[in-house]
């Protein structure tokens, strides 16, 4: 007898062209490559470094309704990590690259910060949980196989590869995915269409952010 496919699978398999367009894209192998032009890395890093802080937000919120203290640990500590290693990875990466954090987001910079606010905003923990699984498991997914990085790789490469893959990202994504699995079953069926809306949403964006960084132009 075969296992019940989980429900975060399901989701997946519900937008899987998108969900390979989303890891599986030209950023991420040139990235990976070291070939990625250094002004899309440039654009890339100042757009998506203005997330930090809704997510920061989001995940917090996320905290804040888990059922019980065993359910919030695993996002409380990955929270360090938003906060401490990756927001430090950041900062020197566009040190090094002669740029400098922005507050002017592009247009898919800021549809994606409006999903992550709407969710948190909702107050349901399965919404939150919809956005935070897209948003972490798409990373691991496009990470994993070029995990370890080419050790010439510049660290601006190099360590945006080993932040999202590894025995200890992997958990952040599973517990992530297993949260909501766990709270798929008790919902009912407008809530479980309000997770697929925002799980959609969430996988369309992120091919959308990589489309618009893979895009930028050169600066003047």
């Amino acid at each position: 007898m075969q296992n019940p496919i989980r429900p975060t699978e399901s989701l997946r398999q519900g937008q899987l062209e998108l969900w390979e367009a989303a890891t599986d894209h030209a950023f991420t192998r040139e990235l990976a490559q070291g070939t990625l032009p250094a002004h899309k890395m440039r654009w890339y890093l100042q757009q998506d470094y203005q997330f930090v802080d809704g997510f920061v937000r989001l995940l917090a919120s996320a905290i804040a309704h888990a059922p019980s203290l065993a359910d919030s640990v695993p996002a409380a500590q990955f929270l360090a990590v938003i906060t401490g290693p990756e927001n430090t990875y950041f900062l020197r990466a566009m040190e090094a690259l002669g740029t400098e954090p922005s507050d002017k987001p592009a247009p898919a910079t800021r549809a994606f910060q409006e999903l992550m606010a709407r969710a948190a905003a909702s107050g349901q923990y399965e919404n939150m949980l919809a956005v935070l699984v897209v948003a972490e498991w798409v990373y691991l997914s496009w990470a994993t196989p070029v995990n370890p990085p080419n050790t010439e790789l510049p660290f601006w490469y190099a360590e945006w590869i080993t932040l999202h893959a590894g025995e200890e990202f992997e958990g952040v994504v599973e517990y992530l995915r297993s949260q909501l699995d766990k709270v798929w079953p008790t919902l009912d069926a407008n809530a479980q269409a309000e997770v697929t809306q925002l799980f959609n949403r969430a996988v369309e964006l992120e091919v959308s952010f990589f489309d618009a960084s893979y895009a930028a132009l050169p600066e003047e």
